[in-house]
């Protein structure tokens, strides 16, 4: 696909911003939101859309990173929840093959004296056979049980003593904050869609009837004016803040849930696959899933009262997904052993009828406010599209006739995504695609930007030093972080670290020990002198002991000379 000029530049998209009479304005830089400015730009709609932070800052870089139906839903009753989700993996899987993958899963079975309960047995096995026939089928894969000796080659450290027996089945996985930024870049580079991240709305527009006509964004120290016909709010957790400035009270509609997941060194458990642990004591699970030579666990579904723009690992939030590990772990994973932890908010829809958060459906709403605000809630990362599309159906009925014939229907359920064409061109080329990188590292840049890599393969040819690790222990080359700058909008350290890469993810502690290294390397691209460098590092720092100090973690020690 053809680039659009300035497509993705962000001085550039806030001139538009105020110089361009939208069709719609999306509030919302979260998967929901770039989901819904996609199908609308995909239809020829003129699109704009701002984000507060950073484009997947909020809860769509923080969830298990998994493209599924949910086993659990099928238990809860919601079959056709299930039957849309699995519809959609499939759509992502050819959609964004660079990004979405196939990925097996382990259901251990734990009994005592190697007997298996009846009732569970029944159950269990119901489940494999509904999800397959939901959709799972899709994959080409049944679901298939496992004896003891074939469940333990896949997680050598489960407790042999209380297995017996095991079930396969399949989902898939994406890092989902890759897969929102890769959903915004398709509808401004590929579709004309302008977007901005760091632009909060700070008002809500009318006309003189009282409609809602657009919004004051602030941005770069000044107050920019966006003409819309109409205003999507697609703000997730942050959706009834969005409502208050539109309805002049605040709604109270969502009840956050909290998840949570921390890693771990992969040597610790071992997996080849995902696994699925039970809770002890609880009717809940947690997700076991490798990730290089890191193993993540989580997630946790609780209720949160508390402020919903930096939800953090507590105590009793590691000491629970700890619990949960060690049950079927034998290793004896320990605080000391933790790498990296991550907190995010679901933003689901309130429901008197639901003591707890786990039983909320995961199913979206759509409304519209008097002024015409059209306010998308509820769903999962593996939806998106579907709410997007149902969104902007909205849209299309509330801009009334005169449309050209390519806005009444999504077109985006056959739509690739940037990077997919030419991406297996890319894989197969391995080595040959570079003069420098072998074919394992090209192999994970084609996984990470599909076709696009060849941009970031360029530039570690083209400068060699650029081809060494961002990140000690980390795939993540010098390279990507100034292709982060340059081309995918990223504005701070954080940025780079947090989401263009996942480092502070994955190794929490290293990225901090080169956050200095890495502030000198974009500073230029981004304008950054040596002050603002150092004010990146100690913010970027901060953020770490701030993360290690909420989960009760020992403090953080750096070397002298890295400035801590």
């Amino acid at each position: 696909m053809a680039a659009m000029p300035g497509a993705f530049d962000r001085t550039d998209a806030l001139r538009r911003l105020a110089d361009t009479q939208f069709d719609v304005l999306v509030i919302g830089g979260g998967i929901t939101g770039v989901g819904a400015a996609l199908d609308a730009a995909s239809r020829g709609l003129r699109t704009a859309l701002v984000e507060r932070d950073d484009f997947a800052s909020g809860t769509s870089s923080k969830s298990s990173k998994l493209v599924h139906g949910g086993l659990r839903y099928l238990q809860q009753g919601e079959v056709g929840l299930v039957y849309e989700a699995l519809a959609e993996r499939q759509h992502l899987r050819v959609n964004a093959p660079h990004l979405v993958k196939v990925l097996p899963f382990l259901i251990p079975i734990f009994s005592k004296d190697g007997v298996i309960p009846p009732k569970l047995a029944r159950m269990l096995g119901s489940a494999m056979w509904a999800y397959d026939l939901t959709g799972g089928v899709r994959i080409g894969k049944l679901h298939k049980r496992l004896d003891v000796d074939a469940a333990m080659a896949h997680m050598p450290t489960l407790p042999r003593e209380r297995l017996a027996a095991a079930y396969l089945y399949y989902d898939a996985r994406a890092d989902d904050a890759r897969l929102t930024l890769t959903v915004a870049r398709t509808a401004a580079v590929d579709h004309g869609a302008v977007v901005a991240n760091r632009c909060p709305v700070v008002a809500i527009t009318k006309d003189a009837a009282g409609r809602a006509c657009g919004a004051t964004v602030r941005a770069d120290g000044r107050e920019i004016e966006v003409r819309a016909r109409t205003v999507v709010n697609a703000a997730g957790v942050w959706s009834d803040d969005v409502r208050a400035l539109d309805e002049g009270t605040h709604p109270d509609t969502i009840r956050p849930a909290k998840g949570i997941h921390i890693t771990v060194p992969w040597r610790k458990v071992q997996n080849d696959i995902a696994v699925v642990v039970p809770v002890p004591k609880d009717n809940r699970s947690v997700f076991v899933v490798g990730w290089g030579d890191r193993t993540y666990i989580g997630t946790t579904d609780t209720d949160y009262d508390g402020p919903v723009d930096d939800p953090q690992c507590t105590p009793d939030d590691i000491e629970y997904v700890l619990r949960a590990i060690n049950f079927g772990c034998t290793t004896g994973i320990t605080k000391d052993d933790i790498l990296g932890t991550w907190a995010g908010l679901r933003p689901l829809v309130k429901d008197a009828t639901s003591n707890r958060t786990a039983d909320l459906s995961r199913r979206h709403k759509v409304q519209r406010s008097a002024s015409g605000v059209i306010t998308i809630t509820g769903g999962k990362l593996t939806t998106y599209r579907r709410m997007a599309a149902d969104t902007i159906d909205e849209v299309v009925a509330d801009l009334g006739p005169g449309l050209p014939a390519r806005a009444k229907r999504s077109p985006t359920k056959h739509l690739a995504l940037r990077g997919a064409d030419g991406y297996d061109e890319l894989v197969a080329a391995g080595a040959g695609a570079s003069t420098t990188l072998g074919a394992d590292v090209v192999d994970h840049l084609a996984n990470r930007y599909g076709v696009d890599a060849r941009t970031v393969i360029a530039m570690a040819d083209r400068e060699p030093a650029l081809a060494e690790p961002l990140v000690p222990g980390l795939p993540y080359l010098k390279a990507e972080a100034v292709y982060a700058a340059r081309y995918e909008m990223a504005v701070t350290l954080d940025d780079i670290l947090a989401r263009r890469t996942r480092a502070l993810l994955l190794a929490r502690d290293a990225s901090a020990a080169v956050a200095a290294d890495v502030a000198a390397l974009v500073g230029p691209d981004l304008g950054w002198d040596a002050a603002e460098q150092e004010a990146q590092v100690q913010h970027y720092r901060h953020l770490v002991e701030a993360e290690r100090a909420a989960g009760g973690l020992a403090e953080l020690a750096l070397d002298a000379s890295l400035g801590a």
